[in-house]
């Protein structure tokens, strides 16, 4: 029994092993073998590397150019707003005496009742409240006056709408008067001196 061939498998953490030997000599143990062509799992840091620098390259020709758009979009927004805004000059000027001065009379809450010389409800609130939309900043300036009825009477007015920051939030200053004729200030001020194209 001392000259028979033991023949067991000795067990490690994830591997078999094969072991051969007799009483009276040590035991050999061969490894299985094992293939080289496995893939290893995960990224290198190369790859990393290189996908986090193709990254890099797209978002620094992207973001310019959103950014472009998002001030050009504020810009047509701020027309359209400086419109909206004259318009409301108008129909405040069919329903009560002159213009309305400030910016804020021509808002008011419609559920606090019936539209007044004060709060005429003809621009959204949080505009004629804030007088900011779009990165835009708007502004009513009262232009010559009236005394009727012992109430000030407003005959001419301004509208201007400036970027919150210039170059950044939109390039062009706009300029309105009574009749809604909108003129624009290249530099992003309020000295209107060319019309709209």
């Amino acid at each position: 029994m001392l000259n028979r061939t033991l023949l067991q498998f000795v067990t490690e953490p994830n591997r078999t092993l094969r072991c051969r030997g007799n009483m009276n000599t040590t035991v050999l143990c061969l490894e299985p073998r094992t293939s080289n062509l496995e893939p290893e799992s995960g990224f290198t840091l190369i790859e990393l590397l290189i996908v986090m620098s193709i990254m890099l390259i797209l978002m620094a020709l992207a973001v310019p150019q959103m950014l472009k758009v998002k001030k050009n979009a504020n810009q047509v927004s701020a027309v359209q707003t400086m419109r909206t805004i004259g318009s409301a000059e108008l129909s405040y000027a069919s329903a009560y005496p002159g213009f309305g001065c400030p910016l804020s009379v021509l808002g008011g809450d419609p559920k606090t009742g019936a539209p007044t010389a004060q709060a005429a409800q003809l621009l959204p609130a949080d505009l004629a409240a804030a007088g900011q939309k779009s990165g835009y900043t708007f502004t009513v300036t009262c232009g010559s006056k009236t005394t009727l009825n012992n109430q000030d009477v407003y005959n001419s007015v301004e509208i201007t709408g400036v970027p919150q920051t210039v170059g950044k939030t939109g390039d062009n200053g706009y300029c309105s008067d009574e009749n809604n004729v909108i003129k624009v200030d290249p530099t992003g001020g309020t000295n209107c001196t060319q019309s709209m194209q």
